[in-house]
């Protein structure tokens, strides 16, 4: 059960009909990937590489073209099983203002249990619960619109949380907010990775796909890479001819192994960069 695979994706393609031209073109191009239960990825790519419309595929947001996508072992095409798919992958966007639909933050996150039918007194203790996990509580009272970016940002992470989806997609969450927003928002998605909740993390922030156990990279609607955070953020060259950067602690690490301290390959993020220099005081 501890390998069982939540997601599995298989030979998967998906095309926009462009608007100018007659032909199609592969926004995602046969893909092949699967997503271990309770695991925490993290996909990369400059834009239009295809990483936010394969996410969308993971919910059943979009339907593929070619291949086929299983969710909790439901095929994301039936269209009987719809809600099965999107309560298995729930799903949080960059913009939460697209995704806040109530007047009062507590109705909102109870707005995604009620449209699956749970018992009210089960919606109350989900939309408790869900808000103390982003701490929020104290703000259950207010209108969204009086929220900060952040906060909003917190209320549509409830509002999926509230659904109990066994892994939660989160489509650049982070793009629209200041440092602090974004350490708050990054903070939550450790905590529910640890709670067992399966997090796929659509990031163009290299610090954020560092905290991930698993790295993909996408380029041109394909997989690039495909590996722990180490593999793929060794791989410097191939990922700057695809116009993405490194982390900042992996680039310092390189420049220092440069200079002949032997910084170890396994040091990715700035806090295990910091403790390393430390012993050196």
């Amino acid at each position: 059960m501890e390998n069982e695979n939540i997601i599995i994706i298989d030979q998967l393609s998906f095309s926009y009909q462009r608007e100018e031209e007659e032909k199609k073109k592969k926004a995602v191009d046969q893909v092949s990937l699967t997503f271990r239960k309770g695991s925490f990825t993290a996909i990369l790519g400059k834009n239009g590489s295809g990483k936010s419309t394969l996410a969308k595929q993971l919910n059943g947001l979009l339907l593929p073209t070619e291949g086929v996508v299983y969710v909790g072992g439901f095929d994301t095409r039936e269209e009987e099983h719809v809600w099965d798919v999107r309560q298995t992958a729930g799903m949080v966007f960059q913009n939460p203002d697209n995704q806040l639909v109530s007047a009062i933050v507590e109705d909102d996150v109870a707005f995604g249990p009620e449209n699956l039918g749970i018992d009210p007194e089960e919606i109350r203790r989900r939309v408790d619960k869900s808000l103390e996990a982003v701490n929020m509580g104290k703000f259950r009272k207010k209108p969204p619109h009086l929220l900060s970016g952040g906060q909003k940002q917190r209320i549509a992470i409830a509002g999926v949380v509230a659904m109990k989806p066994q892994c939660i997609i989160f489509d650049e969450p982070t793009a629209m907010l200041d440092p602090k927003g974004r350490q708050e928002i990054m903070s939550i998605i450790r905590e529910l990775h640890e709670e067992g909740i399966t997090v796929i993390l659509i990031t163009h922030f290299m610090e954020e796909a560092a905290e991930a156990e698993r790295v993909i990279v996408m380029n041109e609607g394909r997989v690039l890479l495909d590996g722990s955070p180490a593999q793929v953020f060794s791989q410097r060259q191939l990922l700057q001819s695809v116009n993405l950067d490194i982390p900042l602690a992996v680039e310092l690490a390189g420049k220092l192994r440069e200079k002949g301290i032997p910084v170890p390959e396994n040091i990715i993020s700035t806090e295990e960069m910091v403790e390393y220099l430390c012993q050196y005081e």
